[in-house]
């Protein structure tokens, strides 16, 4: 009985620390069934339901389930993480509208070549509000997401 308590909570912690990572995606029935709810719990569930029944392997395979091919894997803590690490460059090529520093950014965020242009352009031209607070990642988010051609972005902030 010992083993099986001790086995349950390591499936849970392994389980939960998916879940904080935000593993649920997109797709598969369990993103689906759970959609719009948050917390451990939910997301725990979401990816219970995709890994037992394989639907979200599935999904990627074939482009069922809500799940697309097109090969991209976002990962917005990268670019929170890249963002609080460089806030002083960032700043300085952002009013620039050009600069290493950017580049980089553009690189985490999976920017594609013929948006480069517009991207630092637009962060340049919404500098106020994109620098305004130390909630740089949120306020570019917001940036890009008004903007119709750099929506796609906004979502692995």
């Amino acid at each position: 009985m010992k083993k099986i308590v001790i086995a349950a909570l390591v499936t849970l912690a392994a389980s939960s620390s998916m879940a904080g990572q935000n593993n649920v995606g997109s797709c598969g029935w369990g993103s689906k069934l759970f959609e719009g709810k948050s917390g451990v719990v939910n997301q725990v569930l979401a990816v219970t339901t995709n890994g037992t029944s394989g639907n979200q392997t599935f999904g990627i395979s074939f482009g069922t389930s809500g799940c697309t091919q097109d090969g991209v894997v976002s990962s917005s803590w990268k670019t929170a993480m890249y963002i609080d690490g460089n806030r002083v460059a960032l700043a300085r090529d952002a009013a620039a509208g050009q600069g290493e520093s950017l580049n980089v950014l553009a690189d985490v965020m999976g920017v594609k070549d013929a948006d480069r242009a517009l991207f630092a352009s637009t962060i340049k031209a919404n500098f106020a509000s994109v620098f305004a607070n130390d909630q740089i990642a949120s306020n570019l988010k917001a940036v890009l997401a008004a903007n119709e051609q750099l929506a796609g972005y906004a979502a692995v902030i």
